[in-house]
């Protein structure tokens, strides 16, 4: 069995449109182009942990990095925190895994998987965590988290996939209704580090 990527299409707004080209991501910048909505299943998922404020020094009480997904179809992203802040991009994937980097009260400062850092509302988001094959060829996913299991399925270059957890380099995740278990490695959603660079 074979999961397909998103098709790529174009749309109204401005937009962080991505592609692999030679086996490695490229940002473009357009436009009139955007991301194509990608199925994210209705199964529950594992949210990241949620230590006490008193633990974690941030306005939501939660680690900084984290990540968490885009919860609806279309994202503003902007420069800055703010309704009035310039409009760097829209984002056109529910779902599309993100890593938190920063936060304010109300927004926070996102870096996705192709590198690209904005500030999007805390509203626009979601705790349930997603992963995003980038790796220009398939990942098997795995029956049991070890390289020598039966193989249920594979998962294309561009795909995204529910994850439940992960555990000693492997995480569990789960897309349409296969199951199982892939390098931590082979997926963007999983390093607990931060995933994009940033101005000293």
């Amino acid at each position: 069995m074979m999961f397909d990527p998103p098709k790529w299409r174009s749309g109204r707004r401005v937009a962080h449109l991505s592609s692999v080209r030679g086996g490695a991501i490229v940002r473009i910048w357009l436009a009139a182009a955007s991301l194509a909505p990608l199925a994210i299943l209705p199964s529950p998922v594992t949210a990241n942990p949620s230590p006490t404020a008193s633990d974690r020094p941030t306005p939501s009480g939660l680690p900084v990095p984290r990540y968490v997904s885009l919860k609806y179809d279309t994202t503003n992203a902007r420069v800055a925190p703010g309704d009035d802040m310039r409009l760097l991009w829209v984002y056109r994937v529910k779902g599309l895994p993100v890593q938190v980097i920063a936060e304010t009260r109300e927004w926070r400062r996102i870096c996705d998987p192709d590198g690209g850092l904005s500030w999007v509302h805390k509203r626009l988001t979601d705790g349930r965590r997603t992963a995003l094959r980038l790796n220009p060829q398939p990942v098997a996913i795995h029956k049991h988290p070890n390289a020598q299991s039966p193989v249920a399925a594979y998962l294309k270059p561009r795909a995204l996939a529910s994850l439940d957890r992960c555990e000693n380099k492997w995480c569990r995740i789960e897309v349409d209704k296969a199951q199982g278990w892939v390098p931590s490695s082979e997926i963007w959603g999983a390093e607990e580090s931060p995933q994009c660079r940033t101005s000293p």
